[in-house]
């Protein structure tokens, strides 16, 4: 077996397609990955890290606007193109995937064009345009919400499979993971994250959280703030004469390491609304009120919000509308009626995905060549 990954610029499109990876490995004895990006995404750290072969090529992405400059990215991606199928030609893949990022474009369209079987993988609600483009050409394509169904051509065979979430996530055990984290086995936990870097207005909004919730009888708080923003935090509770010490059950970090801890520890999250962080809220049947990051590629957060409120499993906040008083009352009316709260953890873990790992596989055995 040998496959080429392509997908870049960000993690959201990276993570995915190493889970892939590795799932092939597990899958077919002796597999040979190539994975396929550029220089300039973050692909070109995180994969060598990996510990798998990496080739970039040239490709850049197109300005959201009409530009001179477009003019020059398309001439990328004829390069980008011819350097991929030169690629492609020497590895000889069974199978081409792409999981996204302008850089797919270019590999999955040279595999498909060489007649070899190509799948993407579509992680959030609202598709990107590559993808968009490219459903026309593959053979299959899997995606993250069933909300994405309608954004591909009435050619592309779509297929539901969730998104590939760490096994750490199913693992974590709850009375273990409350006790990792110092947290009471009694009260309810409200975990809040905005994301690796943090979120300045979820933070914000915290200020009025802790005000209410401090020394709660029943509730306990794990807030991180991201690392850039906890000092300025801090200094705005300390302005408010806000002393956390005084408070036993609020704990506020810089940064959660052991995440799948916090979820398997968590009654109430609130979050942005990446698709990762969505596949493993439903994966373990969590309610959410999530605050989708406004300046995401065509707003695709929000689509991904959607998807689960529109099911009954979130509340959604858009962010311009946050405030203290907001996700206060918003967090009250899911705590204090455990019947919305239990409803709104079915509806979660109705949507969730545990097992898209093997369902992407099962994509590709089912577009491989018969022997």
């Amino acid at each position: 077996m040998r496959a080429i990954l392509t997908g870049g610029g960000t993690g959201g499109h990276i993570y995915p397609a190493l889970a892939i990876a590795r799932g092939l490995q597990q899958h077919f004895p002796r597999t040979e990955i190539l994975y396929v990006g550029t220089n300039r995404g973050l692909e070109a750290d995180i994969v060598p890290k990996a510990h798998f072969p990496f080739q970039a090529i040239t490709v850049s992405g197109l300005a959201r606007k009409i530009s001179l400059a477009n003019l020059q990215v398309l001439w990328q991606a004829w390069q980008g193109y011819r350097e991929a199928g030169r690629i492609i030609k020497k590895f000889q893949p069974d199978i081409v995937i792409g999981t996204g990022g302008y850089v797919c474009g270019p590999v999955v369209m040279a595999a498909a064009r060489l007649g070899i079987p190509t799948l993407i993988h579509e992680q959030n609600a609202l598709p990107g345009i590559t993808n968009r483009i490219l459903s026309r050409f593959v053979d299959l394509v899997a995606v993250t919400f069933e909300d994405s169904r309608r954004y591909f051509s009435g050619k592309a065979r779509v297929k539901l499979t969730g998104l590939p979430i760490r096994p750490e996530i199913l693992q974590a055990r709850r009375s273990e993971a409350l006790g990792s984290l110092n947290l009471s086995r009694e009260k309810l936990t409200l975990l809040v994250f905005g994301g690796s870097r943090g979120a300045r207005k979820i933070n914000q909004a915290m200020i009025e959280v802790i005000k209410r919730y401090g020394n709660h009888p029943q509730v306990q708080v794990l807030h991180a703030t991201g690392q850039a923003g906890y000092r300025e935090f801090l200094q705005e509770l300390s302005s408010q004469s806000i002393v956390l010490d005084k408070y036993v059950n609020i704990i506020v970090k810089p940064y959660l390491y052991n995440m799948h801890e916090a979820l398997a520890a968590a009654d109430l999250v609130v979050s942005r609304a990446g698709a990762a962080t969505l596949a493993e809220l439903t994966a373990l049947g969590l309610p959410a009120i999530l605050i989708p990051y406004p300046y995401a590629a065509e707003n695709h957060q929000e689509y991904n919000a959607r998807a689960l409120a529109d099911r009954g499993a979130a509340v959604l906040i858009k962010d311009a509308e946050l405030t203290g008083r907001r996700l206060v009352e918003s967090i009250d009316a899911v705590i204090n009626r455990p019947d919305k709260r239990q409803d709104m953890a079915r509806a979660s873990q109705n949507l969730g995905r545990p097992e898209a790992l093997r369902d992407i596989i099962k994509c590709v055995e089912e577009i491989l060549p018969r022997p």
